[in-house]
């Protein structure tokens, strides 16, 4: 959360975020498979189903309207996968410039998906770059790709993992980027680290 002590600025700030100008990073524990990518795009559709909840659509849905008066709108997040089973490299976000990302495009709406958590789940932790501002997306696209957030049971997730039940789900607003609207110059900030967080990192080195 960024506070301003002026409006003047405020108006500013507030520019940057509707121009997608702040980029936004956060870190996610998710159960599941390891996937065989290690970055990776999704570009989606994002919307209410009938039942008022929120969830990928296709990309071709982008526009339509859904009961209610909503409309469908885009959405898209890039991941990478940081570390599977405290094994990996935790790392400094990379820039958003870079090609070398495997994009996936929606082609249909997601079904209704739930992690089992069974014996042969991984436990996976991701940094998550999204690069729109939809309600719950980075926990729908986790949840589309397989990989749903531990504790986020709302989106597949399991409540319990290795005998402890979950207090709410593993997701961290990592740190926000954007240029200070009256120096001009770039400044990222960064919140601690909760505690799930510093401890799949620690087993990492």
């Amino acid at each position: 959360m960024v506070i301003t002590k002026c409006n003047k600025v405020a108006g500013k700030l507030v520019k940057a975020f509707t121009d997608h100008k702040v980029k936004k990073t956060y870190l996610a524990l998710c159960i599941g498979f390891p996937p065989a990518w290690e970055k990776i795009k999704i570009c989606s559709g994002h919307g209410r189903s009938k039942h008022g909840a929120w969830r990928v659509y296709a990309m071709s849905d982008v526009g339509r309207s859904l009961p209610g008066g909503s409309v469908v709108r885009d959405m898209s997040t890039r991941f990478e996968v940081l570390g599977v089973n405290g094994k990996g490299q935790f790392r400094e976000p990379y820039s958003l410039d870079t090609d070398d990302i495997e994009p996936i495009t929606v082609q249909e709406k997601a079904t209704d998906q739930t992690c089992g958590g069974d014996a042969n789940s991984s436990v996976i932790l991701v940094r998550a770059y999204p690069q729109s501002g939809r309600t719950h997306q980075i926990r729908l696209h986790c949840q589309y790709l397989g990989l749903p957030i531990r504790g986020d049971v709302k989106y597949g997730g399991v409540i319990e993992w290795d005998g402890v039940e979950c207090e709410g789900h593993a997701l961290h607003a990592e740190s926000l980027s954007f240029v200070h609207p009256i120096t001009g110059l770039p400044i990222t900030l960064r919140s601690p680290l909760p505690p799930w967080a510093k401890d799949c990192i620690s087993a990492m080195e």
